[in-house]
């Protein structure tokens, strides 16, 4: 059985970042297993730009970002399978997959880095009432086929969510010629970024219908009309106030899973909110020597944090092969109040590897908040800040300094100020 020092799982930007990045480390035996066709993974069906503006300091297509860090890849010698299919991880770290060279094939691993990615939640998962008609796809699904198929698939569009892929996807296909009759989202406020709402919303004069949702789908055979309807403050659809919209093409935006069949199956504890692995602040998860980053870890905003975490759990990975375990005392992070997650969930405070950044989201948009960090009694950094949206990650720095030492759980809370 052949063994590596190190073997990352997906060859996206988060995947392609950590094998560079183990590479610099001086971790040379490393190997990357990538499902598709080709590395680059979600980036190379977004053809928008505003990508690596904190990476590269420029805006990048999402191609072209991708391209970057392949050909760094390529200059450091890393070996990829790509259309190679990972079935199975043992406690032992040794690695089942499949692909069409191989067959069936196993291989041994010191380390393993997961940087598995996301998957989106279709219809079955927000259970709209209906017939079950053609027309009903994920934006994800929409923005492939359109960017990379070259298929349109409809004139007449409807938007049900209002994250990131869907916003976009709204100004794409009004560029080719659709209609787009609006947006529709549950909650009473936006779940993209503010930018994807004026460029790819108000920029087209497309209505963005907030605290609303898809109630009932027509259509026998194709998509002929669905229903929208307002919530309440329960989530609940609000009688007499439907609408209908006489549409071809529903389009799902409603949230991302990350990918993490392979960490259930190794007894990975998650964290129930970002239905990640809890890692530390090395990026390693509960099961020694395996690592976890990107949006398999938790769901970013921008594709730049996904590569500077791979990056953090590369140098990570590289400090267990040298120096093995982290000892000493373990603290756990808390979300406090207005606070939905943090990582990293772990921290060894006696043995910290140096200054360590949060991230995290809030749980309803703040026109202004203080961020506070604590550790008990002990305030360790406050921050204000203005427009703290949940689509958007916060990071907070901590110095190795702060950290070190310890003794009670460390805190995030944010305080609404005016």
């Amino acid at each position: 059985m052949k063994h590596y020092d190190a073997v990352v799982i997906g060859g996206g930007s988060a995947g392609l970042s950590a094998a560079v990045t183990l590479k610099k480390q001086g971790i040379e035996n490393i190997i990357v297993l990538e499902k598709d066709g080709e590395t680059g993974g979600i980036l190379q069906q977004c053809i928008h730009n505003g990508f690596g503006l904190q990476t590269f300091k420029e805006q990048l297509s999402g191609p072209a970002y991708a391209e970057r860090f392949i050909d760094q890849a390529a200059e450091a010698g890393v070996e990829v399978l790509t259309d190679t299919m990972v079935t199975h991880i043992g406690a032992d770290k040794t690695i089942e997959y499949v692909n069409s060279t191989e067959g069936y094939a196993k291989i041994q691993a010191d380390a393993i880095i997961l940087a598995v990615g996301c998957y989106e939640r279709s219809r079955g998962a927000v259970e709209i009432p209906g017939e079950r008609p053609t027309g009903i796809y994920t934006a994800g699904q929409a923005q492939r086929y359109l960017n990379i198929d070259g298929y349109l698939v409809g004139k007449k569009v409807f938007i049900l969510g209002s994250g990131d892929i869907g916003l976009i996807m709204a100004r794409r296909m009004t560029l080719e010629g659709a209609k787009v009759y609006g947006v529709a989202e549950l909650m009473p406020y936006s779940n993209g970024l503010p930018r994807n709402i004026k460029q790819c919303l108000e920029d087209f004069g497309i209505p963005l219908y907030l605290s609303h949702t898809v109630t009932h789908i027509y259509g026998h055979d194709r998509l002929e009309r669905i229903e929208v309807s307002a919530v309440d403050e329960k989530r609940k659809p609000v009688p007499g106030t439907e609408m209908y919209f006489d549409v071809d093409t529903l389009l799902l935006s409603v949230g991302l899973i990350p990918e993490n069949h392979l960490a259930d199956e190794i007894g990975v504890v998650m964290n129930p909110r970002t239905r990640g692995p809890v890692v530390d602040e090395n990026y390693m998860t509960s099961v020694e020597g395996i690592f976890a980053c990107g949006n398999g870890l938790h769901v970013h905003d921008l594709v730049d944090f996904v590569t500077m975490e791979a990056a953090r759990a590369a140098e990570g990975a590289a400090r267990w092969l040298k120096n093995g375990s982290s000892a000493g005392r373990v603290i756990r992070t808390e979300a406090g109040s207005n606070v939905s997650y943090i990582v990293p969930g772990l921290l060894h405070t006696d043995a910290m590897p140096g200054n360590v950044e949060f991230f995290f989201r809030v749980t309803r948009p703040l026109d202004a908040g203080e961020i506070i960090v604590r550790s008990g009694e002990k305030v360790l950094r406050t921050l204000k800040k203005k427009k703290l949206m949940p689509s958007e990650m916060e990071r907070v720095l901590l110095t190795k300094q702060q950290l070190t030492g310890l003794e009670d759980n460390l805190t995030i809370e944010v305080k609404e100020t005016e």
